[in-house]
Formats: C-alpha cells, sequence, structure tokens
C-alpha cells in the first residue's frame, strides 16, 4: 500500500490510476486551467502521461507558454513528490524525448510504451499509438499538414464556444463532430482500433490504452479492449481506474451536464511540500 493510498491529501479523491494524453501544452488551444483544475481532485497512485503533453511541433516554430502551463507541470511533479508514480509515455509532438527512453528521475519515469495490471489482473499496454497511424509513420509531410488544417479548424472552435458561452451554452467541439461526420474521418479511427487491437492480440495484452487520435472511448475490438484517453484540447478527457479495476471514462462535458464545475475547487498552494 503507498503512502498516497494510505492517507490521501485532505479533500482529494484516491483513485488507483489516472491515464490522460494529449495535453500540447504549449498551444493556445491547451485548455491546461481545466486540466489543472481537474488534477486537483485526485490522489492516484499512478498516473500516465500517454504522449503529447508537450507539444514540440509548436514550440519549434514559437513559444507560447502562459503560466497556466507551468502549473500543469509543477502540479504533476508536486504529485510525484507526494507518493505517485508519474510515467510519461513520448507521442509523436514530443518524440524529441524519445532519444532519452528508459530515463528515470526520482517518481518519474520516461518511456516509449508500458505495461499496466490492473487491480482485477487485466494486462493493458500504454502507447501513444502514432506509431500505428500510417499517416504520421509513412507521410510526415501530410501529418504537418493535417496539423495546420486541424488549428484552424480549432480556431473556430474557440471562437464558437466564446459566443455560447456568452449566450448561456455549454462546451461543444466542432471538431470532434466532424470527425462523426466525415465518412473519411469515421474510417480512419476505426482502422487505427483495428490496428491496435491486432498488436494486442498478437503480443498477448488483454487491451490497450492509448490516444493520439483526440476521440475518447471505451470499447471492444473484437476480445480486446480498446480505451482511448481522448485530449485536453477538445474533450477535456480521461480515463479513471478505481480500486476494484474498474476503468471509467471522464468527460468535462458530463460535468458540466450536471452543474459541476472543475474551476470551482479550492485552490491548492503549487509550492513543494515539506519533507
Amino acid at each position: 500500500m503507498t503512502s498516497v493510498q494510505a492517507l490521501p491529501p485532505k479533500g482529494k479523491q484516491y483513485i488507483r490510476t489516472l491515464w490522460i494524453s494529449d495535453v500540447h501544452l504549449g498551444t493556445r488551444d491547451c485548455q491546461a486551467e481545466r486540466l489543472d483544475a481537474f488534477l486537483k481532485r485526485y490522489a492516484p497512485e499512478r498516473v500516465y502521461l500517454v504522449g503529447d503533453i508537450i507539444d514540440g511541433w509548436k514550440l519549434r516554430s514559437g513559444v507560447y507558454w502562459p503560466q497556466s502551463h507551468t502549473n500543469v507541470i509543477r502540479r504533476l511533479i508536486n504529485m510525484s513528490r507526494r507518493g505517485t508514480e508519474v510515467i510519461y509515455v513520448t507521442g509523436n509532438h514530443d518524440e524529441c524525448l524519445r532519444r532519452y527512453a528508459d530515463l528515470v528521475l526520482g517518481n518519474i519515469r520516461l518511456v516509449d510504451e508500458a505495461e499496466h495490471l490492473t487491480a482485477d489482473g487485466r494486462r493493458l499496454l500504454v502507447l501513444h499509438g502514432d506509431q500505428f497511424d500510417v499517416i504520421t509513420r509513412y507521410h510526415k509531410w501530410l501529418a504537418f499538414l493535417g496539423d495546420s488544417a486541424y488549428e484552424f479548424t480549432l480556431t473556430l472552435n474557440r471562437w464558437l464556444n466564446h459566443w455560447r458561452q456568452r449566450w448561456g451554452y455549454g462546451y461543444w467541439s466542432l471538431s470532434a463532430w466532424l470527425k462523426h461526420k466525415v465518412k473519411g474521418a469515421v474510417s480512419y479511427i476505426s482502422e487505427f482500433e483495428e490496428a491496435l487491437a491486432h498488436e494486442c492480440t498478437r503480443r498477448g495484452f488483454h487491451g490497450v490504452v492509448c490516444g493520439h487520435i483526440h476521440h475518447a472511448e471505451i470499447r471492444h475490438v473484437g476480445a480486446i479492449e480498446y480505451l482511448n484517453c481522448g485530449d485536453w484540447v477538445e474533450s477535456c478527457s480521461a480515463l479513471i481506474e478505481h480500486a476494484d479495476g474498474h476503468i471509467e471514462l471522464y468527460r468535462l462535458a458530463a460535468d458540466a451536464d450536471a452543474g459541476v464545475s472543475v474551476e470551482d475547487d479550492p485552490v491548492e498552494s503549487l509550492a513543494e511540500p515539506s519533507a
């Protein structure tokens, strides 16, 4: 039993595992404030950062790094100091970190992939997923072009939600809606899921936890459990494993519909805890 499990900080909920992916720190569409507020709620035994946490692609063209982005990094570091194991799984937007795979800094570990054993004995492969994206892997110029088009959609999405908020409506993702409506995007998601399921079957895993495509979902692909964290750009979603091994998909939109606001959580000091 870890110290976190034995005595979670006041006001925090103990959970066994937390997975988040595709935060894209360093971009204007990163919802860092909402993520920071979400992280305040929990005292996890283990956190997996499932790739694209820092957007190295975007930072090459210019530095955008507000205080809210620093706060997310500081919160994760402080969680590690309090006993949470933090496992950073590299992705394609932070691929520069792959040269440092297997680096260990205190309670923080950097890897290209990981194996997670749930409380009820399921073996899950944890990886970002870009390795199974044909466009990202073999046509990088097309991936950069698609990234620019996606950024344009997010800009429209930002303005749309600005006016929705002023008119009293909740958050809504334009790009997520397009993914569901455009036939090619639906086919792309399905092929991505099937490729990962095939890899899990080949390697003897019960399931896979991934990110990459910004499409949060829990479902079975054949006998394989497919779990996608989603992102903190559009859907603001995460995966949570409870003490009994049950894994649920968290969506910020569901909290908003229920009248719960993560921004209303009490502010916690980000200073280094005393020994």
